[in-house]
C-alpha cells in the first residue's frame, strides 16, 4: 500500500540541514502555469547561495537544457527524462555534456520514433507533437494539455499503450506523454551524475539528498529518495503513484518550491 504523504513542515529540522543536494522537475514544479516565477528563481539562487548543489530534472529538450545549464543558478541539468546531463564550465566558458548513447544509436532510435509519431497522431484525435520536439534528440513528446485542450485519461493512455507496443519506454508528465528506446530514466542519470561529477554515489547520500516533483514520471526518484518531496500540485496524480514523496508542500508548482528552499535554509540558519 502506497504510503501517505506528509506535511513539508513535518520534515525533521536535523534532516534538512544536513541536505546537500537538491534535484527538481521543472514543468509545474518550478513553473507555475507554464511560467518561471520570480519567486520559484529567486528560490534557486537562494539555495546555490547557501552552497547546495542544484540539480534540475526535467523531461524538456535539450535545447532547453542547454540554455538552462548556460544560464540558471544550478550545478547541471539532466534532460530528456535521463538521456543526457549539461553542465556550464565557467572558467573554460563552455557547456559540457554526458550523453546514454553514441551518434549511430540516437540517430537509428529517432527513425524508429517517426514510425510511432504517425501512427499516435493518426489513432488519438487532440493530442499533436509537443511544441519542443523541434529541439530533442532522444524521445517523442506527445502533448495532451500544454498547447491542446486537454484531453481524457483515456487518450492518454492510449497514447501510452501506442508507444509501449512499438518498444518505447512511456512516461506521463504533467503535459506531456514521453517516449523513448533504452532503459534509462531519472534516477539512472541522477546515479551517473553525482559519481561523475561530484564523486559521491547517491546509494550512500540518498538522506542528504531531496528530490522535488509534481507527476507520475516523477516517481523513480520519489520511490528512491527517502526525503523526497511533491509540491501540492502532485494530488491529482495521487491515486496513479505506486510510490508517492514523502512530504507534499501547502502551495503548489513554483511557489511550493520555494516553500521547500525556505524550509531547507532556515533549517541551515
Amino acid at each position: 500500500m502506497p504510503r501517505s504523504m506528509r506535511p513539508l513542515s513535518q520534515l525533521p529540522v536535523g534532516v534538512a540541514a544536513a541536505i546537500h543536494t537538491v534535484f527538481s522537475d521543472i514543468d509545474d514544479t518550478l513553473t507555475t502555469e507554464g511560467r518561471l516565477t520570480v519567486e520559484a528563481y529567486a528560490a534557486l539562487a537562494a539555495l546555490r547561495e547557501a552552497g547546495l548543489r542544484v540539480v534540475l530534472v526535467t523531461g524538456r529538450p535539450a535545447g532547453w537544457c542547454d540554455h538552462i545549464a548556460r544560464m540558471w543558478p544550478v550545478d547541471a541539468v539532466i534532460g530528456e527524462n535521463g538521456a543526457f546531463y549539461f553542465w556550464y564550465e565557467a572558467a573554460a566558458r563552455k557547456l559540457m555534456s554526458r550523453h546514454v548513447f553514441d551518434d549511430a544509436v540516437r540517430a537509428a532510435n529517432v527513425a524508429r520514433m517517426a514510425q510511432v509519431r504517425e501512427t499516435i497522431l493518426r489513432e488519438v484525435p487532440g493530442c499533436a507533437l509537443a511544441s519542443d520536439q523541434f529541439c530533442r534528440l532522444y524521445d517523442l513528446a506527445i502533448d495532451f494539455c500544454e498547447d491542446v485542450p486537454p484531453l481524457p485519461p483515456s487518450a492518454v493512455q492510449r497514447i501510452v499503450h501506442l508507444m509501449e507496443r512499438a518498444g518505447m519506454t512511456a512516461k506521463v508528465s504533467s503535459i506531456h506523454v514521453n517516449g523513448w528506446f533504452g532503459r534509462y530514466d531519472k534516477l539512472s542519470m541522477a546515479h551517473l551524475l553525482l559519481r561523475e561529477r561530484f564523486g559521491m554515489e547517491l546509494d550512500a547520500q540518498r538522506e542528504r539528498c531531496v528530490f522535488v516533483g509534481d507527476s507520475p514520471n516523477d516517481a523513480p526518484m520519489f520511490a528512491y529518495l527517502p526525503n523526497a518531496v511533491g509540491v501540492a500540485n502532485i494530488r491529482r496524480f495521487e491515486a496513479d503513484l505506486p510510490h508517492p514523496p514523502r512530504y507534499v508542500t501547502q502551495a503548489g508548482c513554483g511557489a511550493g518550491f520555494a516553500e521547500l528552499a525556505r524550509a531547507l535554509l532556515a533549517a541551515r540558519d
